[in-house]
């Protein structure tokens, strides 16, 4: 993909992106806000945002994060529960809210609980209440988060980390429509969509028995996998531009272009912070106006043999290529340098979009990616040898 520009990419999320997300949804990832969102008159200003920007974790162009968005409207306006998988930073919660903007009841309840943050002693009061005299202290009744998420939707982010006697309760929830407040004998009945969320795959759990089985597909109705970002490369540089536009706005700064150096960097990163990562770098890099303040974390996870320049096969300089001493030998070790330099030329040709260069080679992107460990780790191990 070409260089989306800052205006482009809102151009991007004004004309193609309300088609397929609702865009009622804040797009804020956690970040902190700034005290004023007024534009210093000063400033290069990019291109207006959008009223309701779009949620920026599920903005693209890639095929898998296309088909994130078309599940999403398939399944938003039905009471079907949905799973959300993925790496953390992928944008779980906000495909959450997308879920819940776009159903059948877009401006009831939406209940978020982080079931990793909240002591296991407290969860259960937390998620289904208590009554007065449930345990010291309890001196008042209160709702849980369930009844506050009636008629609405109730968001349990990181679902693995539920103990399993709750896991058996919110089973009940999920079957029949009923619980009981801590403390409580009386069954009081719930109409809430559940979305759940995890970074972890349920299954090995399941295996590895700290997840119940009967549970995990009480929730797998509708499983959503929210791609990494390695995986979306074509992405990189409209999230890249949009958050440019973003913080240009939010803070009152001007919006400096990446140069096309650092755009290359970012194209080549592993990024395993996934969008979260990228929005707090070009956050970053607004507040500072520096790119040299980047490089260290983009650097540190980017292989040697990537940011070296691509040297000619045949180049005199370099010698012979190391190998053992037979004739068939050392034609295997020149073919194996020769698909070395086709696959980095890909890469440098494509500016690192994977995809782009396993087409280019006539590849899939899966032989791409083995390739890209087999090759540089051999080239790693003859260098290291010389």
């Amino acid at each position: 993909m070409a260089r989306a520009g800052i205006g482009n990419a809102y151009t991007w999320m004004q004309e193609f992106a309300p088609t397929v997300i609702p865009v009622r949804v804040d797009c804020n990832l956690g970040g902190d806000r700034p005290r004023s969102k007024k534009m210093a008159t000063a400033n290069p200003a990019p291109a207006r945002a959008p009223q309701h920007p779009p949620a920026a974790a599920l903005l693209g162009e890639s095929p898998s994060i296309q088909a994130v968005r078309r599940t999403i409207a398939q399944v938003a306006d039905t009471n079907l529960t949905v799973l959300l998988q993925g790496e953390s930073g992928t944008g779980k919660e906000i495909a959450a809210r997308l879920v819940a903007a776009s159903s059948g009841r877009p401006d009831s309840q939406f209940v978020k609980v982080n079931c990793a943050a909240i002591p296991l002693e407290l969860l259960e009061s937390e998620l289904f209440g208590y009554e007065p005299g449930a345990f010291t202290g309890a001196n008042r009744q209160k709702s849980g988060k369930f009844e506050l998420a009636s008629d609405g939707t109730i968001f349990l982010d990181e679902i693995s980390e539920l103990p399993l006697a709750l896991q058996a309760k919110l089973l009940q929830v999920l079957q029949d429509g009923e619980f009981s407040r801590l403390g409580g004998y009386r069954p009081l009945s719930v109409d809430a969509r559940v979305i759940a969320a995890t970074n972890v795959d349920l299954r090995q759990a399941v295996a590895r028995q700290s997840f119940r089985r009967d549970l995990f597909y009480r929730l797998n109705v509708i499983a959503i996998f929210l791609p990494p970002l390695r995986e979306r490369q074509e992405d990189i540089e409209l999230l890249t531009d949009y958050f440019l536009a973003k913080f240009s706005a939010e803070y009152d700064r001007p919006a400096v272009p990446f140069s096309d150096s650092l755009r290359r960097l970012l194209l080549a990163h592993s990024w395993p912070g996934n969008v979260r990562e990228l929005e707090n770098l070009v956050k970053r890099h607004i507040i500072l106006g520096d790119e040299k303040a980047l490089l260290p974390d983009l650097m540190e996870a980017m292989p040697e043999e990537f940011s070296r320049p691509v040297t000619p096969l045949a180049s005199p300089s370099r010698g012979p290529i190391a190998a053992p001493g037979s004739l068939l030998e050392r034609g295997r070790a020149a073919a194996r340098e020769a698909e070395r330099q086709a696959l980095l030329n890909a890469l440098a040709q494509t500016r690192w979009n994977r995809r782009q260069a396993a087409s280019q080679l006539q590849i899939s992107y899966k032989s791409l990616q083995n390739k890209i460990k087999s090759l540089l780790n051999d080239r790693t191990q003859q260098t290291g040898g010389q």
